[in-house]
């Protein structure tokens, strides 16, 4: 039949069509049906600011995998998209983007840096949408969501509300971290820590009364100006007489007291430590229990204040070094010593994070914490691995209270009001028209907006429609399970847990699939540093969309990182190759009408073998998804289709196809079609658009193969005796190829092939066809005892043994004269070896891995040469 399928498939042909055509047939949008069961993802919502990456591609491959199968299994699907409005991300972005333009915030204005902030999202956040169509995301674009959509900021009002209703929202100042490069308050999920070199300042602090000194260590000299105190262990015998006395603070000229509290580490340092509360979250807790004085040195922009006294205006480095200097020159610096330690950084512009004591809004945690913690302990919630609950009962158990404030001009507004006029505050649903109190009409709005990860914590409900009863909701919460990265489980997943418990009364989903990062093809994290980042994109235009999701997905183990290489994805697209001209070879011997059901024609053994194997690989791959292992399915199904399918059946099929029977050809073409749909099937999840190219290509086939249903065991189509016996015969043909590999046979040589088969093996003399075929036989000879002839070569498997004259593989004498040369050349590269290994120069000199090295070749060429000396003697036999 003419077969319209390119000779060679080309993901640019098609990917774009096929995408164009789910959408407008509307196959990712499904209504809540009773008489099904539902499965929903919702996707963690990917920042506006960026564009898609290697995580992300990673990622949504993943749960596009997981939902197309589900879709197939014929559960109501849906995977509900949207993105993030990153308040500091993009407010970040945005402002760079003015700075180039010569605008700043206070020149723009609130509301014209919002209509600009609106802007930027319509411009460049629908860009990461249409990327994450180009990979084959089939998630349901009628429901897409923004985390500032009208819905979406109606639920965190009414979030915000509710937890300050109940007390669990308040005001106050509290120890936070401060980022004076974003200008803003930050949460301690948003704090990353590095390890820096650095130094251990060891300064001297007189006693008030004259009569010592105490040496305290500090790795921030500069904030030594806002201490209140000096602190030693009361266990600390050495500073026993000196607590309850005072010291005179260098520099500020200052008393300050000497106290005495178990948190000092008494090996750390001299054990005396400096105290400054307001700028340590440590020192923070210790004045609190010590009713000490908090002193503010630093201004917002990360400079001295006034309470720094000749210091005000210094950058805080710049005052480090200066007040060393001064310290030095005054005789109050002891030592110096190199000291390693963390520093916290911002997650977003990685400067160095400053804490400090500010007015802000926290959500009160502990009364959440609990039943958030208990969802996971009793296995309501699920983590795979299950490893991963480590982290997240770790940051829970030990958890603070939330600032959820954030001095930026882009994100949810904080819905308080203050009266100018009689200073009272309002937290409200709706805009107030009149102070509560006084009736004043003279009202401001809070200038701050909340921390992104506010309303990131409702998306498994808030997306579906609450705090509205919808029917979405309703059919849809819990959703199922939740695919994000080991770095977001406290950022987010931890987060959604408690929320959605204390607003739904619900766990959010079933399950916590953690993947870790995508490395480079060295195991380094991508970074801009590097430039070792790579563009999806650029890899789908290059190999297609497909084999950028088979390279990422295959052989991943959940919760471990995985390498990314050009290699990995040249592989894909050729395995995607492989599967495109296999289907050619079946699409061209269908005929024009669907071939006959399996169930109607007569199978030979190669034909149970198959049908065997599809079972087999059927019931691993649907376990293997069932238990989110993406890597262990992709796997599968590979290994089915390129091994059984392409390598073995299809050269089987080709006796029946071209010297059968009708009847042969018949049961030929309907076990080939049966098998490749089931094969494109379930290779779909994981490249849905070669798939459903040729899925249109079959014969008989009308709607998309996301729409058929996904193949289910059928044990009536387990032969047990007709697969070991293809199995034995495969082992036979492969004995006889690696005896020609050997030999280094030309390839199309036929040789002739003796065969000794084992007791119960009479049914092998049926497959002589297919040896003839598969292992370049000329003539095949069944024999009935053991051949003891020097001019054979043989090899011994379970079924049989196999006997090949020599006279037929090679010429005797060009193959002594090419084992000569190989034994010297052999014999040469060990003798070097041995010389390497016994100079002491080279031993000692060189790197052990090198040493190593060598060590393994000089044992690989002593087998080699063992080998090919067995050969020599065998032939000369």
């Amino acid at each position: 039949m003419e077969i319209k399928m390119d000779k060679i498939y080309n993901p640019k042909d098609c990917e774009k069509r096929i995408y164009d055509n789910w959408m407008a047939k509307g196959y990712f949008h499904e209504e809540p049906d009773p008489n099904r069961e539902p499965f929903c993802i919702v996707i963690p919502p990917p920042n506006i600011t960026g564009k898609l990456h290697m995580g992300h591609s990673l990622e949504n491959s993943i749960q596009d995998a997981i939902i197309r199968y589900k879709r197939m299994m014929g559960f109501c699907t849906l995977w509900l998209p949207g993105t993030d409005h990153a308040s500091i991300a993009t407010e970040v972005k945005i402002v760079d983007q003015m700075r180039e333009e010569g605008i700043t915030k206070e020149t723009l204005g609130r509301e014209g840096f919002l209509k600009r902030a609106w802007k930027w999202r319509e411009e460049y956040g629908r860009s990461i949408v249409e990327q994450l169509k180009r990979i084959g995301s089939s998630c349901d674009w009628q429901r897409e969501r923004f985390t500032m959509d009208e819905g979406m900021s109606k639920a965190v009002i009414e979030v915000f509300n509710r937890l300050y209703e109940k007390g669990l929202i308040y005001r106050g100042s509290r120890m936070i971290n401060w980022c004076p490069d974003c200008m803003t308050a930050l949460s301690e999920a948003e704090v990353e820590y590095e390890e820096k070199a650095s130094h251990l300042w060891h300064l001297i602090y007189p006693l008030s009364d004259g009569t010592g000194s105490l040496i305290v260590a500090t790795t921030r000299p500069e904030t030594m100006l806002g201490d209140t105190a000096v602190a030693v262990n009361p266990e600390d015998k050495r500073y026993k007489d000196m607590i309850g006395k005072t010291v005179m603070l260098p520099i500020m000229n200052r008393k300050i007291p000497i106290i005495a509290d178990n948190y000092v580490d008494m090996e750390f340092g001299s054990g005396a430590v400096k105290i400054t509360p307001a700028h340590d979250p440590n020192d923070y807790e210790m004045a609190k229990r010590h009713n000490l004085e908090f002193i503010n040195i630093m201004n917002e922009d990360g400079t001295l204040n006034d309470n720094a006294g000749k210091y005000k205006g210094y950058d805080a480095l710049v005052a480090r070094r200066a007040i060393v200097e001064e310290l030095t020159k005054n005789a109050l610096l002891k030592s110096i010593q190199d000291h390693t330690h963390n520093v916290g950084v911002c997650y977003r512009c990685t400067n160095i994070v400053e804490p400090l004591i500010s007015k802000q809004w926290f959500v009160s945690m502990k009364d959440m914490a609990e039943p958030a913690l208990d969802a996971v302990r009793n296995g309501d919630v699920k983590f795979i691995p299950e490893r991963f609950s480590k982290t997240y009962y770790n940051w829970m158990e030990n958890i603070r209270d939330w600032c959820i404030s954030r001095q930026l001009w882009w994100g949810h507004r904080i819905p308080a009001w203050y009266c100018i006029d009689c200073n009272e505050m309002m937290v409200s649903r709706q805009t107030p028209k009149i102070c509560s109190k006084c009736k004043s009409t003279n009202l401001r709005q809070d200038e701050d907006v909340l921390d992104t990860w506010f309303s990131s914590a409702l998306w498994p409900f808030s997306t579906l429609g609450w705090p509205e009863e919808t029917k979405d909701l309703e059919y849809f919460y819990p959703t199922d399970v939740l695919s994000t990265g080991y770095d977001l489980i406290f950022f987010w997943v931890a987060r959604m847990i408690f929320s959605g418990l204390e607003q739904v009364s619900k766990k959010p989903f079933d399950y916590v699939l953690i993947h870790g990062l995508v490395r480079d093809d060295q195991g380094r994290k991508m970074s801009k540093s590097l430039n070792n980042g790579i563009d999806p994109i650029d890899i789908i235009e290059k190999y297609g969309a497909d084999a950028l999701r088979f390279s990422l997905i295959i052989g991943i183990s959940t919760g471990n990182d995985t390498r990314y290489s050009d290699e990995k994805a040249e592989s894909s697209r050729n395995f995607a190759n492989k599967v495109w001209n296999a289907s050619r070879f079946v699409i061209s011997n269908l005929g024009e009408e669907a071939p006959m059901d399996i169930s109607k024609v007569k199978l030979n053994s190669a034909d149970k073998w198959l049908l065997t194997k599809l079972n087999q690989a059927s019931i691993k791959i649907s376990s293997h998804i069932d238990a989110y292992d993406l890597g262990l399915a992709s796997t599968k199904i590979q290994d089915f289709i390129r091994n059984e399918f392409c390598d073995w059946y299809i050269e089987f099929t080709k006796q029946a196809l071209y010297k059968g029977t009708d009847d042969e050809k018949k049961s030929a073409k309907a076990v080939l079609c049966r098998v490749l749909k089931d094969s494109l099937k379930m290779l779909h999840p994981f490249m849905p658009f070669v798939t459903e190219e040729i899925w249109s290509n079959i014969p008989g086939s009308s709607k998309s193969i996301m729409m058929e249903s996904w193949p289910q065991y059928d044990k009536k189509y387990i032969f047990k005796k007709s697969h070991q016996d293809i199995e034995n015969l495969m082992e036979i043909i492969r004995s006889i190829r690696n005896i020609r590999a050997e030999m280094k046979v030309q390839t199309g040589k036929k040789t002739s092939i003796i065969i000794y088969p084992a007791n119960d093996s009479d049914y092998l003399r049926d497959f002589a066809g297919y040896i003839k075929s598969l292992a370049s036989g000329d003539n095949i000879k069944f024999i009935d005892k053991v051949i003891d002839d020097d001019d054979m070569i043989s090899a011994q498997c379970l079924a049989a043994q196999v006997f090949i004259p020599i006279d037929d593989l090679v010429d005797i004498k060009k193959e002594l004269s090419r084992l000569s040369k190989e034994i010297d050349k052999v014999t040469i590269e060990i003798n070097k070896a041995i010389g390497k290994l016994a100079n002491k120069g080279f031993t000692e000199k060189a790197p052990l891995q090198v040493v190593e090295r060598e060590k393994k070749n000089l044992e690989n060429n002593k087998q080699l040469l063992f080998d090919l000396n067995e050969r020599l003697e065998s032939i000369k036999k």
